[in-house]
């Protein structure tokens, strides 16, 4: 068909289409085309990027066009049309009202505080907010059209609320349920489930669930301290704690992996009594965070939590730090309680305990085992009542071989040994955690991220994280800063190069140069792949992006990899 044709079928398609020169000036324009734009016949020799700016753009980016209070357009792609004249270009369009709307209420929907699930008909998942993705540890693209019996089970014995909307059409409000993920993590709500009708015909349901768990810590802390003032008023004292309070809770840990449910289980259990316990883990994995989870959830949760770090001082002043000091006990020592003292009816944390000196750690296991502490440089000793928990940054065994740490106190510190996974065993925990450090830090740099693009986590998959979930919380953070302030989800380009070029890290030479010759050919591929099919679409990206099956992001970003200059290309044909 010739362009006016073509321009006819777009336009009882409700389909707009101008033909504009090299300086977006419309030359031709159909009906719809016209309505559109709101023209009233007059739009030939008007300048569309006047008037709708976005709809010139080439990149094949979302972009919308207003046009009018409240009314948006979107360019389409456009069919291969022979009679144009030299130089111009058909730009299809159609009405967008709607596709603005959704992203306005996606946008709402995944910053509102309250966890959302939506349910179709079919009582089918069709989107979980930001929220609910950090409540229940799952992630929309993981499960979107799976039923929600395959999803969830009732622990308390009642029936899903979902099912029961959809078939009566009444809401349920206020509804106590405690229920369990298929990756076995447990959640207590209180839940309002709505369905949505129209015109007498159920569309679906949606969940609206607040952490029970959260409600009645917070209704405890209020008890707790109602409590405290009456006790102080009644005597008349009022004290200041100066201990370092524990922020952190076992929900406070992302994780949707097996292995990682099945330590917070085992970690839950421990927390009860008063047993030493070692963390062992590499850096970055979060000891401290587990650390004082445990504390959180012991029974010693009401009393002080400190925490020091043995390899950022020296032996003679954390030996003063950790057991207090006597006035004259050295040059401008003063009477001063040590972390033992403070931390007395609570907890106390030794981090990276192989850093401290093997002389110290002898003076250490004695007060373990006594329950004695006496100051640098006292004569008497007082009792303490402290429960001692300890990280450790290398594997323990491997500790003692290299006489980092003592055996004898392994035993008093490791009673209960606690391994956290790396990140690169429990990958299928990256997605969950990138989300909620975008989540975080959306608000802190003030972005407008909503989401990280599947070749990104492909490659986050790829790589072994050597600084496990710290590194991983970094990378989101140097993509936050680097990404322009238009944009709303994470691609390559915004991650640091060392993450995006995965190393090989072979065993041998042998290997490693088999490995390096396999890569470059595998790269050289690759880049004549992109090549022909740039030059087949005649340098149109996102043209070339469909005919490879990939996204235009993800071809971008090889085109920049491969140093790849389009203009040059072209000419060398």
């Amino acid at each position: 068909m010739n362009c006016g044709e073509v321009m006819t079928v777009l336009s009882q398609c409700r389909l707009g289409a101008v033909v504009v020169d090299a300086d977006s000036t419309i030359l031709a324009v159909n009906d719809e085309g016209d309505s559109l734009l709101h023209g009233e016949g007059a739009l030939i020799g008007k300048r569309l990027m006047d008037m709708a700016a976005p709809l010139c753009d080439r990149t094949g980016k979302k972009l919308y066009a207003h046009v009018a209070f409240w009314e948006y357009l979107l360019r389409c792609p456009a069919p291969t049309v022979n009679d144009l004249p030299d130089g111009a270009e058909l730009i299809v369009f159609r009405q967008a009202n709607n596709d603005a709307c959704h992203d306005l209420l996606l946008d709402a929907f995944n910053r509102v505080e309250e966890s959302i699930i939506l349910f179709d008909a079919d009582e089918r998942i069709y989107q979980l907010n930001a929220a609910a993705e950090k409540l229940d540890s799952l992630m929309t693209r993981d499960v979107i059209g799976e039923s929600v019996r395959d999803v969830y089970k009732m622990l308390d014995g009642s029936g899903m609320a979902v099912p029961r909307v959809i078939r009566t059409k009444q809401p349920l409000l206020s509804l106590r349920q405690f229920y369990g993920t298929r990756n076995g993590k447990e959640i207590d709500v209180v839940s309002d489930t709505y369905p949505v009708v129209q015109n007498g015909q159920v569309l679906g349901a949606f969940n609206i669930l607040k952490d029970w768990s959260a409600i009645d810590n917070l209704h405890k802390q209020i008890i707790d301290l109602q409590q405290k003032l009456m006790v102080q008023k009644l005597s008349g004292k009022s004290s200041t704690k100066s201990a370092l309070s524990a922020r952190y809770h076992f929900s406070d840990i992302v994780h949707s992996s097996p292995v990682m449910h099945d330590l917070i289980d085992q970690c839950k259990r421990v927390a009860g009594y008063d047993s030493s316990i070692m963390i062992y883990g590499e850096t970055g994995t979060g000891k401290e965070l587990l650390a004082q989870s445990i504390h959180n959830a012991s029974q010693r949760a009401d009393g002080p939590f400190l925490a020091i770090n043995c390899a950022a001082l020296p032996e003679n002043l954390l030996e003063g730090i950790l057991f207090g000091t006597e006035k004259g006990a050295y040059t401008g020592a003063e009477n001063r309680a040590g972390l033992f003292e403070q931390a007395n009816g609570g907890t106390l944390l030794l981090d990276e305990i192989n850093s401290m000196n093997i002389s110290l750690q002898a003076k250490l296991l004695r007060v373990l085992q006594d329950g004695m502490v006496r100051r640098v440089g006292g004569m008497t000793e007082t009792h303490i009542d402290v429960r001692v928990l300890s990280n450790i940054n290398i594997p323990p065994n491997q500790a003692i071989e290299e006489h980092k740490l003592r055996l004898d106190l392994f035993y008093r510190l490791g009673v209960v040994n606690i391994h956290i996974p790396p990140l690169r065993e429990r990958k299928e925990d990256i997605s969950l955690l990138a989300k909620q450090f975008i989540l975080q830090l959306d608000k802190k740099l003030r972005k407008n991220v909503r989401d990280i693009d599947e070749e990104t986590l492909r490659r986050f998959r790829e790589y072994d994280w050597p600084g496990n979930v710290r590194e991983l919380q970094h990378t989101i953070e140097h993509a936050m800063n680097v990404i322009p302030n238009d944009m709303s989800v994470i691609t390559p380009e915004y991650i640091p190069w060392y993450v995006m070029t995965t190393a090989v890290r072979p065993k041998e030479t042998a290997y490693s140069e088999a490995m390096s010759s396999l890569d470059g050919t595998m790269q050289d591929i690759e880049r004549r792949t992109i090549c022909k099919a740039l030059r087949e679409s005649g340098g149109n990206i996102s043209e070339a992006a469909r005919n490879l099956n990939m996204s235009r992001q993800n071809l971008q970003y090889r085109i920049k990899r491969h140093k790849i200059d389009i203009p040059t290309l072209l000419r060398q044909e």
